[in-house]
């Protein structure tokens, strides 16, 4: 037992030291060791000290400071602190040098931050028009086209969505609900899975409701985007 106790002061002990030497270490004390935590991928230790040099504004390094913590932060998947960290950067420091990267990482923590399609998408959204954002601002980066790659792959993650949700209403037996969102995918006129899906379902959904004129319509679409498809081959017989 009193070994036990003994170990617990000295971790105390070790504890109370660590807090001590970090109260009197000086901001270019804190930015070099939080470097040297960073550059040995301790990266939650190196948030807290870099945290601490931007807090004190002490150095010139402060600019510095904050976004090592925010690119700390998002090494950890941390995504909501770092995309607060990036965002107060391009606030606190709009002429930087690195604002235009803040700018570009915002997008990509919206979008790390994102649930699947199944769920709600205010991040997606958040993420597209943190991307557009970028793009406006600085349309000469080497990056703009990973960019419009990221908008590209939310608004498929929203198309995802609409798709889903008119699967649901399906399920559910609403049919004028779920043909709306079957369609504003259809609309889209896109060439892929939910696409070929949407248009079946509307097919079969318009047959549900007796409107034939619109059952046919959408399965001559479905027939000529996709002839060997097996939505197609479900539903062949029912058209002739």
């Amino acid at each position: 037992m009193r070994h036990y106790i003994l170990i617990t002061i000295v971790i105390l002990l070790l504890i109370a030291g660590c807090a001590k030497n970090r109260s009197i270490m000086t901001g270019q004390e804190k930015l070099a060791l939080a470097d040297e935590l960073f550059a040995n991928k301790k990266f939650a230790r190196a948030a807290e000290l870099y945290g601490d040099v931007y807090f004190e504004r002490t150095t010139v390094s402060t600019a510095y400071a904050l976004m090592r913590q925010a690119d700390s932060y998002f090494k950890i998947n941390k995504f909501a602190d770092a995309r607060i960290a990036y965002l107060e950067f391009t606030d606190a420091f709009p002429q930087h040098q690195d604002v235009r990267t803040a700018f570009f990482k915002i997008g990509l923590c919206y979008l790390q931050e994102s649930h699947s399609s199944e769920y709600d998408q205010t991040e997606t959204l958040a993420g597209i028009e943190a991307f557009r954002t970028f793009i406006s601002k600085y349309p000469n980066d080497e990056r703009f086209q990973e960019a419009l790659s990221q908008i590209r792959k939310a608004q498929y993650k929203l198309i995802e969505k609409r798709y889903r949700n008119g699967y649901i209403y399906f399920k559910m037996k609403d049919y004028s609900a779920a043909l709306m969102y079957f369609d504003e995918v259809v609309n889209l006129g896109n060439t892929d899975s939910l696409d070929r899906q949407s248009l079946y379902y509307s097919a079969l959904l318009h047959l549900k409701q007796n409107n034939h004129g619109a059952a046919r319509t959408s399965f001559q679409t479905l027939q000529n985007k996709y002839p060997g498809s097996k939505e197609t081959k479900k539903l062949l017989k029912r058209f002739k």
